[in-house]
């Protein structure tokens, strides 16, 4: 996956980022455990997005407007949770970066 689709490194790297500032911000184990589990939903998307962006290409090499729609929706998924995932990360470490550079 890392090798062939920069979509997959860019949100590995993402993922390891939030990994670090998490540590460095010392999130709690609940929230630990809602930061890998939204880093684990968007890689997983990711894969799904891929495997089937592969599928429909070998089930239909030509342009077709169905596979098109398909590839788009499953494209949309990883989007939806990529957007999610920014909720998550600015309700986990936005109010710690304020305090963290602005003091009580």
């Amino acid at each position: 996956m890392l090798r062939t689709q920069q979509n997959a490194r860019i949100e590995s790297a993402l993922g390891i980022a939030a990994l670090a500032l998490a540590y460095w911000l010392g999130l709690t184990a609940v929230e630990w455990a809602v930061l890998v589990l939204t880093i684990a939903l968007v890689i997983g998307l990711e894969w799904l997005n891929t495997a089937l962006e592969l599928a429909v290409t070998l089930a239909s090499p030509g342009t077709h407007p169905r596979a098109k729609a398909a590839k788009d929706v499953a494209a949309a998924g990883v989007l939806v949770g990529a957007l999610a995932a920014i909720c998550v990360g600015l309700l986990l470490f936005g109010p710690r970066i304020v305090l963290r550079f602005f003091g009580p």
